[in-house]
């Protein structure tokens, strides 16, 4: 554990096995609850619960996880697309308030009409006129 560490956090107790990669700052494991084949969460390993509460040196750790894990996804699992979140804070639907950024493969068929993507986090919101 890290200095910084909360005692009643999952993700600050994440046993090692989980581990599907990690670097200093951050950590790759698979979701426990994945919404698609291979979903995968990058978590950072200082206990901090919002996004932007992150250092420069924090996101680049997190961000070189997502470019890894996702060569390990496309290869592994044959992905058609992705989508890429973060929940900060509990109106946008954070349960574990431990910074985590979530990769989700999206594979044709899965949804019949996925246009507006992240969009669709608000029901109906999802669709606009588009050019």
């Amino acid at each position: 554990m890290n200095e910084s560490a909360d005692p009643e956090c999952p993700f600050c107790r994440l046993p090692p096995e989980r581990i599907l990669q990690e670097n200093r700052l951050a950590v790759a494991i698979a979701d426990r609850y994945p919404v698609s084949p291979g979903h995968t969460l990058i978590i950072a390993r200082r206990h901090v619960s919002d996004f932007f509460g992150l250092d420069a040196e924090e996101v680049t750790a997190i961000w070189n996880l997502l470019i890894s894990q996702r060569r390990r996804l496309d290869w592994e699992f044959r992905v058609d697309g992705y989508n890429i979140g973060v929940n900060v804070g509990a109106m946008a639907g954070q349960t574990i308030l431990h910074v985590h950024v979530h990769l989700i493969p999206r594979y044709l068929g899965d949804l019949p009409d996925p246009t507006g993507g992240v969009r669709n986090v608000i029901p109906g919101r999802g669709k606009y006129p588009f050019a």
